[in-house]
C-alpha cells in the first residue's frame, strides 16, 4: 500500500511538472519564461532551460540580459550533451560580447565540447581540427588562463589522434603494397606528411620504419634502371631511422633491409657510410 501510495504521489508530481512547464512554454510572458529558464537550469533540467531561452534571446537582443541568456543557452547545451549546437552559440556568445563576463569560460568550454564531440579515429575528424583550432584561439586571447594547460594538453591528445589517424593510413597503403597500383609511394608520402606535421607524435618511430620499408619494397620490385636509385633512397632512409632513433626498436630490422641494399648494389658497408658521411658534409 505504501508503495502505491508512493507512486501515486510521484507520478502527481510528474504531471504537476510538466503541466507547469506547458502553461510557461505557451504564455507570452518573456520574463515569466526567462526566470523559469534559470529555475529549470539550477534544476538540470538543461532541455526546457534551451527551449525557453531560445525563445526568447530575439527579444532580449540589446538588452542588458542578452549577454547572460546567451551564455546560459550555450551552457545548456553543453549540459544536455549537444556539444556543437553549445559550441555555435558559446562562439555567437564571445565574437559578440568579446570582453563579456563569461567570454573566458566561453572559448575554452566551445572547444572543449568539440573535444569531447571528437567521433572515433576511423571517422571524419572535422570536429577534432575545429577543437584544436578553438583551443588554439582560447590560448591566444587567455594564455595566462589557469585553464591553458589544460588546454595544451588536450591539443595534443588531439593531435596525436590525428596523427594515429595518418597512421592508419600509411600502414594501410603498405599492406595494400602493390594492390591495384603502387601504395608504397602513397605510404611514404603519408608517413612524411605525418612527421612534419606531428613531430613529437608517439608515432614518429613508426612512421619512419614504415618509409625504410616501402623503401625496401619499391627497390625489390623496380625495374633495372630504377633499381640502384631506390636502393640508395632506401640506404638514406635507414640513415635517416638511426639518427633520429640510435636505440630504436625497429633497428635490426632497418639493419636487415640495409645489407639487403648493399648486397644488391654490391658494395662495401665502410663504403656505403663514407659516401653518407660525405653527403652529409656537404650539404
Amino acid at each position: 500500500m505504501k508503495i502505491k501510495i508512493l507512486g501515486v504521489l510521484l507520478l502527481t508530481i510528474l504531471f504537476s511538472s510538466c503541466g507547469e512547464y506547458n502553461k510557461i512554454l505557451k504564455s507570452r510572458d518573456a520574463e515569466l519564461k526567462y526566470t523559469y529558464a534559470k529555475k529549470y537550469f539550477d534544476e538540470k533540467k538543461y532541455g526546457r532551460t534551451a527551449t525557453l531561452l531560445d525563445e526568447i534571446l530575439t527579444v532580449y537582443m540589446g538588452s542588458p540580459k542578452e549577454q547572460e541568456i546567451l551564455f546560459l543557452l550555450a551552457q545548456s547545451y553543453f549540459y544536455d550533451g549537444d556539444y556543437p549546437t553549445a559550441s555555435t552559440y558559446y562562439s555567437r556568445y564571445y565574437n559578440k560580447f568579446p570582453k563579456g563576463d563569461y567570454t573566458e569560460l566561453a572559448r575554452f568550454n566551445s572547444a572543449y565540447g568539440l573535444y569531447l564531440d571528437s567521433p572515433d579515429v576511423r571517422l571524419d575528424q572535422t570536429n577534432t581540427i575545429k577543437s584544436i583550432q578553438e583551443f588554439n584561439s582560447f590560448l591566444e586571447y587567455f594564455p595566462q588562463s589557469e585553464k591553458a594547460p589544460e588546454a595544451m594538453d588536450l591539443i595534443f591528445k588531439l593531435q596525436e589522434k590525428l596523427a594515429y589517424k595518418e597512421l592508419l593510413a600509411a600502414r594501410l597503403y603498405y599492406n595494400l603494397g602493390l594492390y591495384m597500383g603502387n601504395n608504397y609511394d602513397a605510404c611514404v608520402v603519408t608517413a612524411r606528411e605525418a612527421l612534419k606535421s606531428y613531430p613529437f607524435s608517439a608515432f614518429t618511430e613508426e612512421f619512419q620504419i614504415l618509409i625504410v620499408r616501402s623503401k625496401f619494397e619499391l627497390a625489390e620490385n623496380s625495374i633495372e634502371e630504377k633499381r640502384e636509385g631506390r636502393y640508395r633512397d632506401l640506404i638514406d632512409e635507414h640513415f635517416n631511422y638511426k639518427n633520429m632513433f640510435p636505440e630504436g626498436q625497429y633497428t635490426k630490422e632497418s639493419e636487415k633491409y640495409y645489407r639487403r641494399a648493399l648486397k644488391a648494389l654490391g658494395q662495401e658497408i665502410d663504403e656505403i657510410a663514407n659516401e653518407s658521411v660525405q653527403e652529409e658534409l656537404s650539404k
